[in-house]
């Protein structure tokens, strides 16, 4: 699977090998588990994320990753990304601090 993402006008797929989706489900469960907990998104506190949300926090994870050269980690959060949400297929990443602006592409939307 692919999750295309974009930072500044740089596009990049993540490539993520199908075994990982499931072979990771305990810990994206775990991750699941603590975003129930609510979570700071940039500026405000959101009690429960919902799964627009989800996708920018983990989103936001992909970009911190990519920023480290971690891209063991980004493929990790993108396979969560796939797992959850199937039907996205791109994120706009905003890279000016506010992860609420990050926007998440479906299939069969234009941006």
């Amino acid at each position: 699977m692919r999750l295309t993402v974009n930072v500044n006008d740089v596009v990049q797929d993540i490539v993520v090998p199908e075994t990982m989706l499931d072979e990771a489900s305990e810990f994206f469960d775990k991750m699941d588990a603590d975003m129930n907990s609510g979570y700071q998104m940039s500026r405000t506190w959101v009690a429960n994320p919902n799964q627009q949300q989800r996708c920018q926090i983990v989103g936001d994870r992909i970009l911190t990753a990519l920023s480290n050269g971690n891209q063991e980690m980004g493929t990790l959060m993108a396979a969560y990304i796939l797992k959850r949400t199937p039907q996205v297929q791109a994120i706009y990443f905003n890279t000016e601090g506010d992860m609420t602006e990050h926007e998440i592409i479906t299939v069969g939307q234009v941006r």
